[in-house]
């Protein structure tokens, strides 16, 4: 019963943050993906805590799975996000 209530909330959320981006203007993205880049480390600070917390092996290797995964979302995020802010700067470097 909890294993479907996860699932549940899973598909939930999938479903809904797919409507949410498809709905989002192309001029607000680059900004949004930032904001979402940095809030995405609470996905790490979970992931960490929870990984902390427990106690049965699976759930420790899941936890570790989870943390990876945090990371390598929110550093690529961080990457995308500055390779297209770099897109922007002028070709001129400038003294100071």
């Amino acid at each position: 019963m909890t294993y479907f209530v996860l699932v549940l909330v899973f598909v939930g959320a999938a479903i809904l943050g797919y409507k949410l981006i498809s709905d989002v203007p192309s001029l607000l993205h680059t900004p949004l993906m930032s904001g979402m880049n940095a809030l995405s480390g609470v996905t790490i600070v979970g992931a960490l805590t929870t990984t902390g917390l427990a106690v049965a092996t699976g759930s420790q290797i899941a936890g570790f799975l989870a943390i990876v995964l945090a990371m390598i979302n929110v550093v690529g995020g961080f990457l995308v996000t500055n390779r297209m802010l770099r897109m922007f700067k002028s070709g001129r470097k400038e003294k100071r």
